[in-house]
């Protein structure tokens, strides 16, 4: 088992000990600061097109940045390359999204967890594409901001999860046709060595039975375990009712 910790939870995974945990800060939803600056704190940053807009915000200098160029403001991007961020820019017209292409460079890194984090809120093929491209990795990615969770199982894979406060909603979702030999343990609804379908996702919205932690295994197939916040819940409406 190795380790990664975030505000809201920590993780133990039946995975290799990773040598760098590197943070990819994408354009979707902008995660809170302060849990922002908490995940970045002694951890290398990279910032992915509009993500950059979001470090700006943040003064938090990423190591690299990588994109396009097409969402990201030319204040934010400017400001990027000030900082002394190492540029990796791409032509618009391109097969993979900036975000593959910053998983790709995280490819060649030994060793490496990404926590992908302004994924969610933005569109809707944006996430589908990051979705598949993060858990397709040879690495450990974790979707991630102060409200949700995402995180991969693959083949014979097991995790344990320790919530550092109350859990809204606690999912498992078939990515590959069928997953194998399902346990959770620690919820409401348990399942026991039992078989989930794409094409019928049915373990949704199961909360804890008791304490604050459970434990997820499959022995064949791709799973995500997707996690949410009430603290995160109520803190994304305290956000919308200062923009109203």
């Amino acid at each position: 088992m190795t380790t990664l910790s975030l505000p809201q939870l920590t993780v133990k995974f039946s995975v290799a000990e990773w040598q760098q945990c590197i943070v990819l800060v994408l354009g979707g939803r902008t995660p809170a600061i302060p849990w922002l600056k908490k995940i970045t704190a002694e951890r290398e940053v990279w910032a992915v097109d509009k993500g950059i807009d979001i470090c700006k915000q943040a003064n938090i200098a990423p190591q690299k940045l990588i994109g396009d160029g097409d969402s990201a403001s030319l204040a934010a991007w400017k400001w990027g390359q000030a900082q002394g961020a190492q540029i990796h820019r791409f032509p618009p017209e391109k097969d993979f999204t900036d975000t593959q292409l910053a998983l790709k460079l995280l490819s060649a890194k030994p060793a490496t967890l990404a926590i992908v984090t302004g994924a969610f809120g933005g569109r809707a093929d944006h996430f589908f594409s990051t979705l598949y491209s993060a858990a397709c990795q040879p690495f450990p990615c974790v979707l991630a901001d102060e409200t949700e969770t995402l995180f991969f199982l693959r083949d014979a894979m097991e995790t344990t999860v320790e919530c550092h406060a109350p859990t809204a909603a606690l999912s498992l979702l078939p990515l590959s046709d069928e997953v194998n030999g399902v346990t959770l343990q620690g919820t409401h609804w348990p399942l026991n060595h039992a078989t989930l379908r794409q094409n019928s996702p049915q373990a949704i919205s199961n909360v804890l039975q008791e304490g604050r932690s459970f434990r997820v295994s499959i022995t064949a197939g791709m799973l995500g375990v997707y996690h949410l916040s009430e603290a995160g819940v109520w803190a994304a409406a305290e956000r919308l009712k200062d923009m109203a």
